[in-house]
């Protein structure tokens, strides 16, 4: 193992060519006062260093920053692959980089420990995972869920629970602990078993707890029936009971694998930002146990890189891992982590995705339950007023605002194929959701996206005509702009002219007064502090010019671009990276997906009722028959593509239906519009 150290002149410590060697082995970024930014491990180190010196408008933002913030790279080359991978392990828990996945660990979840360094081992129920010696069982989900697993393991393996301090006074003086003269603890200080009878109990009991054998259930049935054959009833019912808690302890959990199957199945979902781990333990075809995490990512981690460090950070400490290891996508050095993971058990382990059947099942419900976490997570940030308040102040810093952002409105644009465009206008107040405030558009005609954030913002801005505080309703002209929906209720509007500030009527609901009309303005026209859109600096610049041909003034503007987590501003070359854990990113982040799922739900519910207006005229077509030509084209843009012959062919449809169908789906198609 040898370590270079490399500050030569380049990016500007970038090393020179051929310095870096062809070995496998591990790197480390450092700052100007020495501290390590970053590592990382490869199996060429050459090939891996040279993308992070490529040039830096190539980059990503993200990497970039890490690369800028860097002041010498050095390295250390190693055997192979799997002697990379303990090296970054014992680096990473070493020098905790900022710029490498960080994982917050379920530190809080309860385990079962056997302490085997005692010269009587007992069973504990802990969350302390630094007990020297000891072996581990769990987590479980709960402390009752631990504590009722170990009463009823008890009864088939009674060993000793007292604390230390009760067992050596026990033993010194000759008298049992109180446990033990209660019947609640089996260690030697109860005179029941010497301190060798007692090791073979506690060893009998890490056994099953490893394995969990049924046959446990088989022999003891053997024995109690042979008690009772020979009248020792005493033992029989001894031996009844631990009957009962065997049966009783496999009943606890359901059977998910079969019932040799011993795995691990980590569920992971993860965005720019963050992901979350949701890992099944699952023992003789049962789930034992669950552990979770949440991981702060700083860089572009893709998924089989976080799998790595996962992998890393589950069985690092010293748990020992089962015979397969379940993952959603293998890593690039998989056969090292597998070579790792058998160091560690003792025996092979296997690694692999698994794609169908069973454990894919379980895969997909491990992740399902990674997805709730992670948006927990998020929603928990976003909720506590502290965390909120730190968010507000830091989008203000961010962004030079003169005041912190009270009021957010976010603007997103939905379509299929550039057909039914519609968009969202979602609000958030103090940091958290107003969805009385929630506003929808319908966009008629639309060249993209940037024309489409025109045209709604230059909409929702003729709602203010003169700049006024926050919170405070601006009466507009009821001959201006029309706007989206209120409350649900959709209020689609002529956009012609808008820019140049032609009047358009407001659609309003039938026998909706004047009042209604003006109270459902007022209520539109609250002013916020900061627009958002959904998009980078095209979609910002289109906000941008919709804002300066408003008249508008003292509304701060900056888009969100999905890919990178960067904040655009209309006057910025560069985009304003916020860290990683910053709570202002993760607001951002929730204001625009909220934005987005309000306009998906929209677009999603205007396509239906298209479908059900266009279908529900024509004759002879009933629900049933409806929902059969859905399914079988999809959509009514592929029914009106099909011709008479193809629509015969639908299950209930027959020649002369079919005709009538395709008449009446070709009788209003209008020439389109130049």
């Amino acid at each position: 193992m040898s370590t270079v150290l490399s500050s030569t002149e380049g990016v500007p410590y970038r090393p020179k060519k051929g310095e870096i060697p062809t070995a496998p082995g591990v790197y480390r970024f450092r700052d100007a006062d020495r501290r390590v930014l970053y590592v990382g491990k490869a199996k060429n180190l050459r090939a891996r260093l040279s993308n992070y010196f490529a040039p830096l408008r190539t980059l990503h933002e993200r990497t970039r920053r890490m690369v800028t913030t860097a002041a010498s790279v050095e390295w250390t080359v190693v055997a192979n692959e799997v002697e990379a991978l303990q090296l970054e392990f014992t680096w990473i828990n070493e020098f905790d980089p900022p710029f490498n996945v960080q994982f917050k660990d379920d530190k809080s979840y309860p385990y079962l420990a056997v302490t085997l360094g005692d010269e009587a081992p007992r069973a504990v129920v802990t969350r302390n995972r630094n007990i020297r010696g000891a072996r581990y069982f769990g987590p479980y989900p709960k402390v009752w869920a631990v504590n009722e697993t170990l009463e009823i393991l008890l009864k088939l393996f009674p060993i000793r629970t007292c604390k230390d301090s009760d067992y050596r006074r026990a033993m010194a003086s000759g008298k049992p602990c109180f446990a033990g003269q209660i019947g609640r603890c089996f260690g030697p200080c109860s005179g029941r078993v010497s301190i060798e009878e007692h090791r073979e109990n506690v060893d009998r009991f890490v056994s099953f707890m490893q394995n969990q054998d049924r046959r446990i259930i088989g022999e003891l049935t053997q024995r109690m029936r042979a008690a009772a054959a020979v009248q020792d009833y005493e033992s029989a019912a001894r031996l009844r009971d631990r009957l009962q808690a065997a049966t009783s302890f496999f009943e606890k959990s359901a059977v998910v694998l079969g019932e040799k199957v011993d795995i691990d199945v980590f569920g992971i979902d993860h965005d720019e930002l963050a992901a979350a781990v949701q890992l099944f333990i699952v023992r003789g075809g049962r789930i034992r146990g669950v552990r979770s995490w949440t991981v702060d990512k700083e860089l572009d981690v893709p998924l089989g890189d976080l799998v790595d460090s996962v992998v890393q950070n589950a069985y690092g400490d010293g748990i020992v891992p089962p015979a397969e290891v379940v993952v959603p996508e293998l890593p690039d050095d998989a056969d090292a982590v597998e070579t790792w993971l058998g160091s560690i058990a003792g025996r092979k382990v296997r690694l692999r995705a698994a794609q169908r059947g069973d454990k894919a099942a379980l895969l997909a419900t491990a992740t399902q339950n990674a997805k709730q976490t992670l948006m927990l997570y998020k929603t928990r940030r976003s909720a506590d007023f502290t965390t909120r308040s730190r968010a507000l102040e830091d989008i203000q810093e961010a962004l030079g605002m003169a005041d912190a952002p009270l009021r957010i409105e976010c603007y997103d644009v939905s379509h299929l194929s550039g057909t039914n465009i519609v968009a969202s206008m979602v609000v958030f107040e103090d940091g958290l959701p107003r969805k009385d405030e929630y506003r929808r558009f319908t966009i008629p005609n639309s060249t993209d996206d940037t024309d489409s954030i025109h045209q709604v913002l230059t909409r929702r801005l003729a709602y203010l005509k003169v700049p006024d505080s926050i919170g405070s309703p601006i009466e507009s002209d009821p001959g201006s702009i029309g706007v989206g929906a209120a409350d649900g209720r959709e209020l689609d509007a002529a956009v012609g002219g808008a820019a140049a500030g032609a009047s358009a009527e407001i659609a309003a609901s039938d026998g909706e007064t004047d009042a209604a009309a003006s109270d459902r303005r007022k209520r539109f026209a609250y002013r916020p502090n900061l627009l958002v859109v959904d998009g980078g600096q095209p979609q910002v610049a289109a906000a941008a010019r919709a804002l300066e041909e408003s008249g508008v003034e003292g509304i701060y503007l900056c888009g969100i671009a999905k890919r990178l987590e960067e904040i655009w501003t209309p006057d910025g070359d560069y985009p304003v990276i916020l860290p990683r854990n910053s709570d202002a990113l993760f607001l951002f982040q929730r204001v625009r997906d909220e934005a987005h799922r309000f306009a998906i739900t929209h677009q999603r519910q205007r396509r239906k009722r298209d479908i059900g207006s266009v279908l529900s005229d024509i004759p002879g077509l009933g629900p049933s028959r409806v929902k059969e030509l859905l399914r079988h084209f999809g959509s009514v843009k592929q029914l009106r593509a099909a011709s008479e012959t193809d629509i015969a062919e639908v299950k209930g449809i027959g020649p002369t239906l079919a005709a009538t169908v395709h008449r009446a789906l070709h009788a209003d198609v209008a020439p389109a519009p130049r």
